[in-house]
């Protein structure tokens, strides 16, 4: 091993916007304190940073032209918990795109504020 993971981060237009919204789907820690840099950190040390990009261009999923460049996906206990999850980050500000229409174990992809791709799964743990 060379190195450890200290933290993914994710260019944006505004980091503490995109860092409120993160917050609210894992409910960790903000530190906001500089606008150009906002860390998340979970109770176990994990971080995840949103850095300023001015000219960032959204990806567009699936459209190759416009590449996810990453995304995150995040778990959800059972399949009769995506519903309120579904409508949770919708109301955070989230974007529906996909939903794979698995009955005991699949995701949906949604897109941040930002157009960030990202999944919420269920059933796959």
């Amino acid at each position: 091993m060379i190195a450890t993971l200290q933290c993914t981060v994710i260019d944006c237009p505004s980091p503490i916007a995109l860092g409120r919204f993160y917050r609210e789907i894992l409910g960790w820690k903000l530190d906001g304190s500089d606008p150009s840099w906002v860390t998340l950190t979970s109770p176990g040390g994990q971080r995840l940073a949103f850095q300023a990009a001015p000219d960032h261009r959204p990806p567009r999923w699936p459209d190759p032209e416009h590449p996810q460049q990453f995304h995150l996906d995040f778990d959800v206990p059972t399949r009769d918990d995506i519903d309120a999850a579904h409508e949770r980050v919708i109301a955070l500000g989230a974007t529906f795109l996909h939903d794979s229409g698995g009955q005991t174990s699949g995701f949906r992809v949604f897109s941040d504020p930002a157009g960030h791709p990202f999944c919420l799964c269920y059933g796959q743990m």
